[in-house]
């Protein structure tokens, strides 16, 4: 049981709601943790986006997270672009990373024709691409500045031309007043696990609670508690800062509470 527990998450309060949701049913106290912000850079993104399409002649749009999505449909609104936006992406075979990407992409309506079965991440897309054969295709991604190479490799090593877009770059969370009980609860070893969501979020995690604490102390709480990484690239990310954790099996949310409830019951 997970009762009297209490797990953090490296996300905001409002992106943190199916967590929440898990440990309160598991009757375990959740944290949210802001970790990151994003930095939009501007009206421009739309305007580069659509140009692309035009010039490229992409064969698919591959959507990486549903905050591309919301960042890129939102400067479209602003600037009076929505309806160019949604024709330029109909234009294409359009792929989603993940569920939660999808239903950012339909409530924009955009129809998603293409998405990983089981696996939510670069890999999956891979994979994906694999399946349809999709070699010598053209692919535009629009994403964050902050991305790994690793799905444009993957891609070409398929066989496939990739264009990256970049819509936003990523920081550390700025007020970091919302981390005041956390840091309290942490520095008396009353924090039961820690579920990071993603590699900025790991760049993010240490940059801020660096301000606080010496590494040396910090290195020594976090190997008190359970940590877990939502996938393997937030595994990579924990372990460039010595930090042990256990990866979830399935790359979601759910998939990660599970591995948390596995490592804090066993």
């Amino acid at each position: 049981m997970l009762e009297g527990k209490i797990i953090a998450i490296t996300r905001s309060k409002d992106d943190a709601s199916e967590f929440i949701e898990l440990a309160q049913q598991n009757k375990a106290t959740p944290m949210p943790l802001p970790t990151i912000e994003l930095v939009s850079k501007g009206e421009k993104i739309v305007e580069e986006f659509l140009e692309s399409v035009k010039t490229y002649n992409p064969d698919y749009s591959v959507f990486m997270s549903s905050k591309a999505v919301k960042l890129l449909f939102d400067t479209a609104k602003q600037s009076g672009k929505l309806e160019e936006l949604q024709l330029s992406i109909a234009n294409t075979s359009v792929m989603s990373v993940g569920p939660k990407t999808t239903i950012a992409l339909e409530n924009e309506g955009i129809k998603v024709n293409h998405q990983p079965e089981n696996t939510f991440s670069s890999v999956g897309v891979g994979e994906e691409f694999t399946k349809i054969n999709a070699v010598g295709k053209k692919v535009i991604v629009p994403r964050s500045g902050a991305s790994t190479p690793f799905l444009k490799e993957l891609l070409n090593k398929i066989g496939i031309d990739v264009m990256e877009i970049h819509l936003y770059d990523v920081c550390a969370f700025r007020d970091t007043s919302q981390w005041n009980e956390f840091r309290e609860l942490f520095s008396q070893n009353k924090v039961n696990g820690v579920l990071f969501t993603s590699a900025s979020s790991v760049r993010g995690f240490f940059e801020i609670m660096s301000k606080d604490y010496e590494k040396e102390n910090l290195l020594e709480n976090l190997s008190k508690l359970s940590v877990v990484s939502i996938g393997p690239f937030t595994s990579d990310e924990l372990k460039k800062f010595n930090v042990k954790n256990t990866v979830a099996e399935v790359h979601t949310v759910a998939g990660a509470f599970d591995a948390m409830k596995e490592t804090l019951t066993a």
